[in-house]
Order: C-alpha cells, then structure tokens, then sequence
C-alpha cells in the first residue's frame, strides 16, 4: 500500500511496526472475492484495537473494551481516528499499551 503522490508516507513500515505489535490481519473481500478492506485486531490488556483500511485515504482505527462482543461494530469506544493510512496508523502506534485510567486522555494531549 504505497502512494506516489506521498513520498513521506510509508504505509508498509506501518503495517510491518502494527504486526510487530501484535497485530494479526485477515482480507475481508465482497461476493464475488474482491478485496474490500484490510483489517487488523489485537487484544492486550483490558482492550481490544482494529484498524481497517480500505484505501490509503479510507482507514479507520479504534479501541474498544475487551468485553466488546463485536469488534466490527462495537457499542463502546474508548478512541476512534480515521482518515489517511499513514496518519491513522502513526495515532494508533502512540497509544499506550495499557488502558489505564486517563492514558487516552494523555495521548490525546487533553
């Protein structure tokens, strides 16, 4: 997932740091198996991240409680970013770790 017109972007050291972590991938694709999206999942912790990329402009990430029954549509989040691949992932990578009680609210610089 590279994009010319963004030199500074590089979405494979991205994707290769996010699998580093933990991270573990699967293809979601439509009915006649075109590649719809790439979707990454980690538990760690007390929570659960997904990262879905649909194009190097359509990424969405977010981090839920671990409890959450469905990680695709989730009921509850306690972070949420989208938009181009390279700046969706490098906020996700500054998460901390852990949840613990006002880390996001650190991360998020409030």
């Amino acid at each position: 997932m590279t994009s010319s017109a963004d030199t500074q972007c590089d979405s494979d050291a991205r994707l290769r740091e996010l699998m580093a972590r933990g991270f573990q991938f699967m293809q979601s694709t439509d009915s006649r198996g075109e590649l719809r999206a790439l979707v990454g999942v980690r538990g760690h912790d007390n929570v659960i991240d997904v990262v879905r990329l649909e194009s190097e402009d359509h990424v969405t990430a977010t981090r839920m409680p671990s409890y959450e029954e469905n990680v695709f549509e989730p009921s509850t989040t306690w972070w949420h970013s989208s938009g181009q691949v390279c700046d969706v992932i490098d906020r996700l990578l500054e998460l901390p770790d852990d949840h613990t009680p006002g880390s996001l609210l650190v991360a998020a610089g409030l």
